[in-house]
């Protein structure tokens, strides 16, 4: 899927939530398969043209990956001069975000506090459709 053009996500900021999960509803929209996206912000909370899908990813998240992961997040950021990452979890299931999602979340938060860039959301793509989960679910 190709993220809108830039010119369309500059005249909209991703500020709130809302702003969030409507941007990965279009982008992303209802799961169709087990995909973790992550979508780069400037410093006015501009989506950049750049946008990474991992296919096929395991349940868990393997626990000798986390330096390839913040590498990645770091070498992207660093090119795109992002300021900030979101994350979508896409899977097929229940709008419950459940221990394998956490784990993502948690592993993601942890690559990007290595990689020195705040991980600005994280979204859950579900069968129904999207939902921004609140940092409490994830972090701690």
């Amino acid at each position: 899927m190709q993220p809108p053009p830039y010119e369309e996500t500059r005249a909209h900021p991703l500020v709130t939530d809302t702003d969030i999960e409507n941007r990965v509803a279009a982008l992303v929209g209802r799961a169709q398969q087990r995909e973790i996206w992550l979508l780069f912000l400037d410093e006015n909370d501009i989506q950049l043209p750049v946008v990474l899908p991992f296919s096929d990813p395991p349940v868990i998240p393997p626990d000798d990956d986390l330096a390839a992961w913040s590498a990645v997040i770091t070498e992207v950021a660093e090119i795109t001069e992002a300021r900030s990452v979101i994350v979508v979890i896409e899977r097929y299931g229940t709008p419950t975000f459940g221990a394998a999602d956490r784990a993502w979340a948690r592993f993601l938060a942890n690559g990007c506090g290595d990689a020195a860039i705040p991980l600005r959301a994280v979204v859950l793509s579900h069968r129904r459709g999207v939902r921004a989960i609140p940092p409490d679910d994830y972090v701690g």
